[in-house]
């Protein structure tokens, strides 16, 4: 179902998630559950995926995650800070002790002034108290940006375990 660099990244995050007693919850928008579905294709990932949060719209940001409105209004959906916000808010509604979200212009359309097609941010939020945020540009149709975005997400995830 996806590519292979992908499906290793996931074995890789299911088997040390494993290993160091860990879950994950995601909160996705421009990925749409990309991110759940290769970690949910590994088998054995009900033990690290605790659940997941497709949250396309401005509304399902506020209602499902607690994104502030004024957030939104301030940076926009496709902003690290609004990525931050949904990764605390993932992690709130969650028992996982690592969220990680996603938000982005995957393209065709979506582009503004200062925000083009390819811009996907990240968020990240731990039980520990790790808070990060960033910005990639991704190149490629629709289709490439999702999947960049996808393994972008699970290397952020490794990386997570690597630090500690």
């Amino acid at each position: 179902m996806f590519p292979p660099d992908i499906q290793n990244l996931a074995q890789q995050v299911i088997m040390r998630f494993t290993e160091q007693k860990q879950r994950i919850v995601m909160a996705e928008s421009c990925t749409g559950g990309l991110v759940a579905a290769a970690l949910t294709e590994i088998p054995g990932s009900s033990i690290v995926f605790e659940r997941g949060f497709v949250s396309y719209s401005n509304d399902s940001k506020i209602d499902l995650l607690g994104v502030l409105p004024e957030l939104l209004e301030r940076f926009g959906a496709v902003s690290p800070e609004v990525a931050e916000a949904m990764a605390e808010g993932a992690l709130t509604y969650s028992h996982a002790q690592v969220a990680v979200a996603i938000t982005g212009i995957a393209g065709p359309g979506g582009a503004t002034t200062g925000k083009a097609i390819g811009m996907v941010c990240f968020g990240l939020a731990t039980r520990e108290g790790a808070r990060l945020h960033y910005q990639c540009d991704f190149k490629g149709n629709r289709q490439l940006i999702r999947l960049q975005a996808t393994e972008e997400a699970l290397r952020l995830l490794l990386s997570t375990l690597e630090k500690n």
